[in-house]
Order: structure tokens, then sequence, then C-alpha cells
């Protein structure tokens, strides 16, 4: 099979760019032919299409994508399989999307979200994004990068560190941490939380809600902020710093990093909603905290990228989820006990490691999608390539 993967290339640190990143190197590495291009760039896009001539054009993104992933490969004669994530709704190209033999969902989560939007649930099957087990695995907390990064960050020897990471944090479920961990504060050993963000609008806003909470709770010299882009290696060193990831995030389609701490060998918390329930087993791997409630809107408005004119809005006939909110009560719970239990930490990190690798690792990703793509749109084309030569023996054929 040869394929063509469409993603942000060259290859970045953001979650869609490795997610195209990962399945382009185990196609390959599995026996496949698959090359890499920008899925933005229409002259690179057909410049592949005439030189490479795939069997089929992965593209990575979600459903506003259409126009790039769908539409332009269909255009030129090419059969796309869109590997999509979600942001909460489809507002539109259902009968684009309709029309294709494969799409593949990065969650039982996500692909629930387009049945219920209008996708055909004929041709959705869920594929989970795969990590890169030669850089996320566990390491000892003696090793020297391990401690270097510890110490950077202002965290003791005989301190805990709860960590979070992603985009404003708020969206992963930070405020909710802090509050748990307000309910907890003077029960637990010496702890300090570490909030890893990316400079943004958002960011700046939600900071002033997260400093009341910090405030309140007399957190000033127990949460701290970084930012900017990590490299997955360096990002690899910080997880195994810490000794607890969590994120019950708001809104969480997949939950790459929260696969990442796994594989590193962390206990995660998070919410029991989304992708987290794909990637993580409850009191196994890590803790699910239940919804609380849940932010529901009655339209939204859509961009003209998105399939419609300028300033649209999209009413929805019955209201939908936007995003989560996790019990406060539960991450406390989950939080002392993990806090106060160093050899259940170290059970569930172990799980949870063996479980990322076993699973989750980009090799077996790109198996199983290789696998989906020969079943549901390659069939008929590979039977006719196998389909053996009748040779009669001329003792039979008299």
């Amino acid at each position: 099979m040869k394929s063509l993967v469409l993603y942000p290339y060259p290859v970045e640190y953001d979650g869609q760019s490795l997610q195209g990143h990962y399945l382009m190197r185990g196609l390959n590495e599995i026996g496949e032919k698959s090359i890499p291009c920008t899925r933005g760039d229409g002259d690179s896009k057909v410049l592949a299409y005439k030189e490479f001539k795939p069997d089929v054009v992965f593209g990575i993104g979600y459903w506003g994508d259409t126009p790039d992933l769908v539409t332009h490969p269909k255009k030129y004669g090419f059969i796309p399989v869109p590997w999509f994530n979600a942001d909460g709704w489809i507002a539109n190209y259902q009968k684009e999307l309709n029309e294709l033999p494969l799409i593949l969902a990065t969650s039982n989560w996500v692909k629930a979200t387009y049945i219920r939007d209008g996708v055909n649930p004929e041709n959705m099957h869920v594929a989970p994004i795969g990590f890169d087990p030669a850089i996320f695995h566990p390491r000892q907390k003696y090793d020297s990068a391990v401690r270097n990064i510890r110490h950077l960050l202002d965290v003791e020897d005989d301190e805990l560190m709860i960590l979070t990471i992603g985009g404003d944090v708020t969206s992963k479920g930070a405020q909710e941490i802090m509050k748990a961990l307000g309910k907890i504060k003077d029960k637990v050993p010496k702890w300090k939380y570490i909030c890893k963000t990316w400079p943004s609008v958002s960011t700046r806003i939600w900071r002033k809600f997260e400093n009341q909470i910090i405030g309140e709770f007399g957190f000033q010299n127990k949460v701290k902020y970084i930012q900017g882009a990590f490299p997955s290696e360096k990002m690899a060193t910080l997880l195994n710093a810490c000794d607890i990831y969590a994120a019950p995030s708001r809104l969480e389609g997949f939950g790459m990093i929260q696969l990442e701490a796994q594989a590193c060998g962390k206990p995660v918390v998070s919410i029991n909603v989304g992708g987290p329930v794909d990637t993580i087993e409850h009191k196994k791997t890590g803790f699910l905290a239940e919804v609380a409630y849940e932010n529901k809107l009655s339209s939204n408005w859509a961009k003209k990228r998105m399939g419609f004119e300028r300033n649209h809005k999209v009413k929805f006939p019955e209201p939908k989820t936007f995003d989560y909110r996790a019990d406060v009560d539960q991450l406390a719970e989950y939080l002392f006990k993990l806090m106060t239990d160093y050899k259940l930490r170290e059970k569930i990190g172990k799980a949870a490691a063996k479980h990322a690798l076993e699973k989750f690792n980009y090799r077996v990703t790109a198996r199983h999608i290789s696998n989906l793509v020969k079943e549901h749109v390659l069939k008929e084309k590979i039977e006719d390539e196998i389909k053996p030569t009748v040779v009669y023996d001329s003792f039979y054929s008299n």
C-alpha cells in the first residue's frame, strides 16, 4: 500500500503534526510505502499526487479541514482517508464525509460526536494515536536530566511533583486540580504543582481566574507556571520528572500527553469522558473522576472555512455539550491516595507503562490503520492483485 499523509509538515511539536508524523513513520517501518506532505499547500499536494501516485491519502485534522483533506485529493482522483479529532460539534460537510469508504476517529468519543451530528457510522472506525517508545519511556529519578529539570523547577527531592501540560492548562482541568488540592492541602506530603502552558490570549485570560484560586488557598509558593515549545525529548524528561500527571480535561478528543505520561510510568488522574476513557484503565493505570456537570450551548458561530458565509450562527435543535467539569471531590480523593501511597504510585505507574507500550506505540497504530484501509478501501484491488493464475495439467485437459 502506498500512502500520502497530509499534516502540519515539516513536523512541529503540536499534536496533529506528531500524529501524522508517527503514522507515516509507522507505515514505513511495517513495510508500507508512505510519504509526508503539508496539508494546506495545494501545489505540494498536486506534485505528490503526480510523482508518488498513492493508493490512499491520509489527512490529519478535524471536520473543518475537509476541503484540504477530502475535497482536494478527490478532485485529483485519489481516495482520501481522513483521521479526525473533534472540537465538540460537526457543523458541515456531512454529505462529503458520508461518501467516503473510511473515516478514522481518534477515540470512541470523537466517533460518537460525528455520528450524533449526521455522519454515517458505517464508515467510521476508531484508530488511537500512537507514541514513540524510544522517546517516552520510564526513567529513574536519579537520572541526571530528570534531576536537573526538577531542580530548575525548584522541586525538592522530598517534594511530590504534580504536572499538567497543554495550551492554557485550564482546558486540561488545572483549575479543578487546584481546587482538589485545596481540599487536601493539610493532609498530604510536601508537593508542588507545575503547569506547562503555551502563550495565547486564552492563557492570559484564564490565568487571572487561576491566580484567584491560588490566592484563596495560599498556593503562591506551591504552583509554578512554565511555557513555550518543548521538543519531544524535553517533554519526555519533564513527564519523567513528575510523580503524578493530572489532566481532567474539559474537552479531550484523545489525550496524547496523558498517554505519553503513562508511557513514562506515571499514574494519571483524568476525567471519565472523551479520549481518556479509551487510554486510561481506571484504578489500574490511573484514575478517572466522574463528570460533575456539562456546559451546553444552543448555538455557535461558524467560520467561512467551515463552509459557511461570514458571521453565520448555527442553532442546535438540542443544546450540545462544549465542555465538561470533573468532580472535584473525586479528584481530591484520587490525588490523596496517590500522594500518600508510594507503593500505589509505583504499581500504577508500572502498569501504565506496560499498557501504553503494548497498545499504543506508533507501530501498533500504523498496523491497525493499514488493516482498516485494506479491509474497507483497497479490498477489491488487493484481491485482484493476489488472484491466482489457473494452469491446467495437460492430462486433465484432454
